[in-house]
């Protein structure tokens, strides 16, 4: 089965290396990293790990994956599977083939690698990471009849079935919007531990009061949405 990864990354000079050379390549097609407007040396360390290295002008998360997606949609023959995985260096890369095996199994159509259900560094979440989550997998099983524990960003999907969610969030509300989506059109999803450290620099949403304040609003907002 054809798996490529999709990395958004917003000047993470000093972590996309590291991630780059973590990744388990010699079961990955395409490893596409999102330069969304850096201002440093992300997309030169990129290139020079061989990733394929595409450029986002919009600013956002969602907008960065959605570029990534564009890219695939552009190859002639699709991988089987997706794999998001952040650019920050706070996952482990070479902990992908947990979260893929459920798929290439055919027992699974999505994988979340859950960092709450893994071993994590101590104060690798914030406590509005950890409030704000726990919130949010709570309505998400209250509204949408799914159980979550986390909205971790290192996940797993068949290229099909992300097509069909037809994901469109360009910025904090990605990741939610993918599990609402899946619960309501009842994909087989399932969550792995993963483990999950401290990022390398510093946050551009939990890192900040603002961001925090503009996630958690994106995110209660989202899950209303499509109730």
């Amino acid at each position: 089965m054809i798996i490529d990864v999709i990395i958004p990354a917003f000047n993470e000079e000093d972590a996309i290396g590291k991630v780059l050379e973590d990744l388990p390549k010699n079961i990955l097609r395409n490893i596409i990293v999102v330069d969304n407007n850096s201002t440093d040396n992300t997309r030169l360390n990129a290139e020079g790990e061989g990733a394929v290295v595409l450029y986002q002008s919009i600013q956002g998360y969602g907008a960065s994956c959605l570029k990534g997606m564009e890219f695939l949609s552009q190859q002639e023959v699709k991988p089987g599977i997706v794999v998001f995985l952040d650019g920050d260096y706070s996952d482990y890369p070479q902990e992908l083939p947990l979260l893929i095996a459920p798929i290439e199994s055919g027992h699974m159509d999505m994988v979340i690698g859950s960092r709450v259900l893994g071993e994590r560094e101590r104060f690798s979440l914030t406590l509005q990471q950890i409030i704000g989550n726990w919130i949010a997998v709570k309505m998400l099983k209250v509204l949408y009849g799914y159980s979550f524990a986390d909205l971790g960003p290192f996940r797993a999907i068949r290229y099909d079935e992300l097509l069909r969610l037809g994901m469109n969030d360009m910025n904090y509300g990605w990741t939610v919007e993918m599990q609402i989506k899946a619960a309501k059109m009842r994909l087989r999803c399932i969550e792995v531990p993963v483990s999950y450290k401290m990022r390398i620099g510093e946050s551009k949403v939990s890192g900040t009061l603002k961001g925090s304040v503009m996630a958690g609003y994106k995110i209660i907002t989202t899950l209303l949405r499509y109730v």
